[in-house]
């Protein structure tokens, strides 16, 4: 009963055009897709995908959230051209941004939860795995966004895709950057810049430049 009291308090109009502007009517009616009314959409096209069985209220945006920051007049942010695929159930926090350019394909696995305040940008391609745990203050980013050339006018800079695997933790304030690749099973640490590839699974790895500093770790969902 508490579940469906929850649903009927959040529903609301901007869910309902959401849904139903993104996804086909068979889709569209089960309201899969829980909007905040808070959430800003700075850019609602592109594409949304399932590649699951669709079920009510199995993702939401701008919802739930920490404690130290203001739930109020924190907004998330969708601006979204490109393509967004869904896996399974999402938890996308409040004040988060979603950021999918024109051509990029931004994939969320089953079981994938943002705490609050992250943002994401896609342009290429961004893919996470199942069970995925981001905290606050995140930034994920395929991109250097502004290009820069060598000499003879070559791209030095070029975005590169970014790939996180099964049951990864990123902690607060970390930035993943583009040709980041992140093995199942590790925990990134509270403020680690990643703009490589990590190569062994079940590790913590903290720091700038970021380096293993604990093996055959596991960690509680």
């Amino acid at each position: 009963m508490k579940r469906y009291i929850n649903f009927f308090f959040r529903l609301n109009l901007k869910t309902i055009y959401f849904n139903f502007k993104y996804l086909p009517f068979s889709q569209a009616i089960r309201l899969p897709i829980l909007i905040s009314r808070r959430v800003y959409l700075r850019a609602a096209k592109g594409k949304i995908s399932f590649e699951c069985p669709v079920r009510t209220a199995m993702v939401q945006i701008g919802y739930e959230g920490v404690g130290i920051f203001d739930h109020k007049k924190s907004r998330s942010i969708w601006e979204v051209s490109g393509e967004v695929v869904f896996k399974g159930k999402a938890v996308i926090g409040h004040g988060s941004k979603i950021s999918v350019r024109k051509g990029g394909v931004l994939s969320l696995g089953d079981n994938f939860v943002i705490s609050a305040e992250t943002s994401i940008v896609a342009t290429t391609n961004v893919t996470f795995g199942n069970n995925n745990l981001l905290s606050w203050d995140i930034l994920v980013m395929d991109t250097d966004f502004h290009l820069i050339e060598d000499e003879s006018g070559k791209v030095l800079n070029s975005p590169m895709p970014i790939v996180i695997g099964d049951k990864v933790w990123i902690g607060c304030r970390s930035v993943i950057l583009k040709g980041a690749n992140i093995p199942d099973n590790c925990v990134i640490g509270a403020n680690s810049v990643l703009s490589r590839e990590l190569e062994e699974e079940k590790g913590v790895y903290v720091g700038n430049p970021i380096k293993l500093v604990k093996r055959n770790i596991t960690w509680n969902y």
